[in-house]
């Protein structure tokens, strides 16, 4: 199974644990890691998310997310198609970065997109055209791990 994980996604563990919807989607985020370090899951990176990353004020949180890229075994790549189908995605109110990270995922042809923005979740999952499932962490470890 193959995934792309957003910055979202990527950053919980990282958040402030007091609510429980965060602990909770921590805990999903580290079971896809694991599931990943275990080789039941390809997480993929790409030029955007290491980007966006990169642009963590903290350094020590920047660190810590750039360690989980590194369990990526694969990269989406900046193509022609994914920068074509970003901009279709932002015509039809995606943000400009989350449009960028699902047509990487779509073009790479990830079985899921993974997310904890509710708001994204929402957005794209009334988009046709997508070519993977966007699924909110939670769900993707009760459908996919469990």
């Amino acid at each position: 199974m193959r995934i792309y994980l957003d910055g979202c996604s990527l950053q919980r563990p990282f958040d402030d644990q007091t609510q429980a919807r965060i602990r909770v989607e921590t805990e999903a985020v580290l079971a896809i890691l694991a599931a990943t370090q275990a080789g039941d899951i390809v997480l993929l990176n790409s030029e955007a998310l290491k980007y966006e990353m990169g642009r963590i004020p903290d350094e020590q949180r920047r660190t810590e997310v750039a360690a989980v890229l590194a369990l990526a075994k694969e990269r989406a790549e900046i193509t022609d198609e994914a920068e074509a189908f970003a901009e279709i995605l932002e015509s039809r109110g995606i943000s400009p970065m989350d449009a960028v990270h699902l047509a990487l995922a779509s073009t790479a042809k990830v079985d899921f997109f993974t997310t904890c923005d509710d708001r994204l979740l929402r957005k794209a999952k009334g988009l046709a055209g997508l070519g993977c499932k966007i699924i909110s962490t939670l769900d993707l470890v009760s459908e996919a791990l469990i």
